[in-house]
């Protein structure tokens, strides 16, 4: 049985599976709802959704509540702990795979943004664009131009 956690205005969590029987749902008209759980009837209306975020806006009974749900993915990437990889900062690059290194596209104090070219890197004769993955600035280019790399050999050092 597959559990959902829901937390309310970041203040509060519980856990509620969509087959228990005390809840119930119906959607009356405009984002409006009926709600009855555990035998209280509420008056629930949609205000906001973020559908992506799995975040909505709703106002029971005239107070507004935000509510973010979790289904058992994001719970199991929280515990993971890979929920915060989605930072924009970049780290060291490294060698995705063995190869030789064709052309260097920056150089040390260079800014970069997420997707900029970093280097093109020869492996199993395709030539592969390595970009940047998030913000950064190059503190240090460690390869030069035509030198053969393993992989998970640091390339290029991040600040």
């Amino acid at each position: 049985m597959e559990k959902y956690q829901i937390s309310v205005n970041d203040s509060f969590e519980l856990n509620i599976s969509p087959d228990e029987h005390s809840l119930d749902f119906v959607k009356e008209q405009n984002g409006q709802f009926h709600i009855l759980y555990k035998n209280k009837a509420y008056k629930a209306e949609l205000l906001e959704q973020d559908a992506n975020g799995k975040t909505f806006l709703i106002k029971i009974n005239n107070n507004k509540y935000t509510i973010a749900v979790k289904d058992k993915y994001d719970q199991l990437v929280k515990k993971l702990g890979l929920s915060n990889l989605s930072s924009s900062k970049m780290n060291n690059v490294k060698a995705p795979m063995p190869g030789l290194v064709l052309d260097i596209q920056v150089e040390a104090g260079q800014r970069v943004q997420k997707g900029d070219p970093l280097l093109i890197l020869e492996a199993m004769k395709m030539e592969n664009v390595i970009k940047a993955t998030g913000d950064a600035t190059i503190k240090e280019v460690i390869i030069g131009k035509g030198i053969a790399v393993d992989k998970g050999q640091l390339l290029i050092e991040m600040e």
